[in-house]
């Protein structure tokens, strides 16, 4: 779950700009939201001059895909929910901008498999009976780095669009493997290997610590 303390000193950060900022002296708000890689993300934000800004955000998504991880195929869910904060540098006053924040991560996947042939499990081969369903899940660290780069639209009034690319930090997941309904769930041998492929598994999520951020914004600039 998304820390609600991150995102109380998120909205206090961005209340601290000074009420006597106005567009017309360089400072402006936006609001609106982006769809990408961090899932449906509404977002608020102040931009204080040609140079400097911050954004709130946050990213919400749930949507089932297949996995394999060390040669079991599973059917999974990937459910993005993440809050953060981002402060943004235009280093030549326009649009371009290079970004850095951090977040409160819950975005975790959710597996379920059941084997259908003979599979293998830790160091030895079980049979569908013998295994049952395998149920697992990764998760990963709760305070996330970010940094990315891209195009935060035009200063002004009105509606406006941007983009961003970069990376979220996620940290090396952990992932957790349980198996039910098998004649073997509660072997002792069995749960050895299961422990074993849990591991093994764990190295292979390994891909998932660097999570790609592509978003498409759109913004209401006030």
């Amino acid at each position: 779950m998304v820390s609600a303390r991150a995102a109380a000193v998120a909205l206090l950060a961005l209340g601290a700009v000074p009420a006597g900022v106005s567009a017309a002296e360089g400072g402006q708000w936006h609001a609106g939201a982006s769809v990408g890689t961090l899932g449906i993300s509404p977002e608020v934000g102040y931009r204080f001059g040609e140079h400097g800004g911050l954004r709130l955000n946050g990213g919400f998504y749930d949507y089932d895909r297949s996995e394999e991880i060390d040669d079991i195929d599973y059917d999974g869910t990937l459910k993005l929910s993440s809050v953060g904060m981002m402060a943004d540098w235009y280093p030549f006053g326009g649009s371009f901008r290079l970004s850095a924040g951090a977040r409160s991560n819950g975005n975790k996947i959710d597996l379920v498999a059941v084997p259908t042939a003979n599979v293998e499990i830790g160091d030895e081969t079980f049979t569908p009976a013998e295994v049952g369903t395998l149920s697992g899940g990764v998760k990963f660290k709760d305070f996330t780095p970010a940094l990315t780069l891209g195009w935060g639209g035009k200063l002004g009034k009105g509606f406006t669009m941007g983009f961003e690319a970069g990376v979220l930090l996620q940290g090396s997941p952990k992932f957790s493997l349980a198996a039910s309904d098998g004649l073997l769930a509660s072997d002792p041998d069995f749960l050895t290997e299961l422990e074993r492929e849990r591991a093994q598994a764990e190295e292979d999520a390994d891909d998932f610590k660097l999570w790609p951020v592509i978003q498409l914004h759109f913004a209401w600039r006030f």
